[in-house]
């Protein structure tokens, strides 16, 4: 059958670099074909997600772990859906789609949306996102981590900080790092993560942590909703009981893909993704092709390169002639920005050297 990328049958040798989702590792897909428990009657299965979540503890810090059974996008509804009631304020905070698209889902909830946008090339700015907080009464900030679409990794601790002085919860979107760079998890109410991204597990799951004074808002009232609503989940493991049956086989993928993340420890994995990213930068400039964002921002674990006017034949040529798969732009940026996910475990340095042996290729 044929795609946008032409022959979309299943071979050994392609290569996926994208930014999510990310290649599956063999021992992932080997764990989700073991048999598993009924999730929602028997016993084990409650006592294999409590350590599911205390391994994700590990990565993300001391606050409460649930595990949604949906893509990272519900991450970003329910954490919006469960803190936001009708007329409270929001302040997003966002340089790119993400950050811009929180909005939608405040709107949603009926809360009163304010934007405060940067440049996408741009990192977020604190003297702009301080007036607006000094001027102004907030329940509830949105923000980005790492924006995939661009490639930009925001600093994000000012921000955080700003949101402490001023008694304001913070949700991050931390799909795209979490698990290949650090985040400051500490500081944040609600960090989101997904489990396709630097994880390197299938799509289906989104991690979120929450902390003491986000379930007291959530709790605060009743969210017009069950699926994306976070407060049934707080004792769900505990009580043995969840909200809707959960997806038990991308849990036990997780559960390996956490595993091989733990066992090579958090450090090596940073690392490794800072050298697949720096290698993959100093080809480009090899090849005198720009970042799209200043290289001071660029994120450890997706590249965006700016090819303007020719992403999509680009990524046409070098799926069809070396079977390697690249993402373009998203929105307006669709046909100037080419993506090279080094993510999970495609962030590795050998793997990046193909990548833009192929670029060079398609370029000559």
């Amino acid at each position: 059958m044929a795609g946008p990328l032409g022959d979309t049958r299943m071979t050994d040798d392609r290569l996926r670099m994208t930014p999510g989702p990310t290649e599956v590792p063999a021992a992932v897909r080997q764990r989700m074909a073991e048999p598993t428990p009924n999730p929602d009657l028997e016993p084990e299965f409650f006592e294999f997600y409590r350590d599911l979540t205390a391994k994700l503890e590990s990565i993300y810090g001391d606050d409460d772990i649930v595990i949604l059974g949906g893509e990272g996008i519900l991450g970003l509804e329910a954490a919006v859906a469960s803190l936001v009631e009708p007329g409270d304020r929001v302040l997003c905070v966002a340089n790119g789609l993400y950050g811009e698209g929180f909005s939608d889902f405040v709107e949603m909830a009926g809360g009163e949306v304010v934007v405060c946008d940067a440049p996408w090339r741009d990192s977020l700015d604190p003297e702009t996102i301080e007036s607006h907080l000094a001027n102004g009464e907030f329940d509830v900030a949105t923000m980005v981590h790492c924006e995939t679409p661009t490639g930009v990794l925001n600093d994000l601790e000012p921000v955080l900080e700003l949101c402490d002085d001023h008694d304001v919860i913070s949700v991050v979107d931390a799909v795209s790092s979490l698990g290949g760079a650090p985040v400051p998890t500490e500081r944040i109410d609600i960090c989101l993560g997904a489990s396709q991204k630097c994880f390197s597990a299938p799509p289906g799951l989104t991690v979120a942590s929450v902390s003491d004074r986000a379930w007291e808002q959530i709790e605060s009232f009743e969210t017009p909703s069950l699926y994306t609503d976070l407060e049934p989940w707080r004792d769900a493991a505990d009580e043995e009981w969840f909200p809707y049956t959960h997806l038990s086989t991308n849990l036990y993928g997780l559960d390996a893909a956490i595993d091989l993340l733990l066992e090579e420890g958090l450090e090596a994995v940073f690392e490794r993704h800072e050298d697949a990213a720096a290698r993959c930068r100093e080809r480009a400039a090899e090849l005198g092709v720009a970042l799209y964002p200043d290289g001071a921002t660029a994120s450890p674990t997706v590249t965006a390169l700016e090819v303007e006017r020719s992403a999509t034949e680009l990524q046409r040529e070098l799926a069809e002639e070396h079977d390697i798969v690249l993402a373009t732009g998203l929105g307006d940026l669709e046909d100037d920005v080419l993506r090279i996910g080094h993510m999970g475990h495609n962030a590795r340095v050998d793997r990046v050297e193909r990548t833009m042996d192929a670029l060079e290729g398609v370029l000559e």
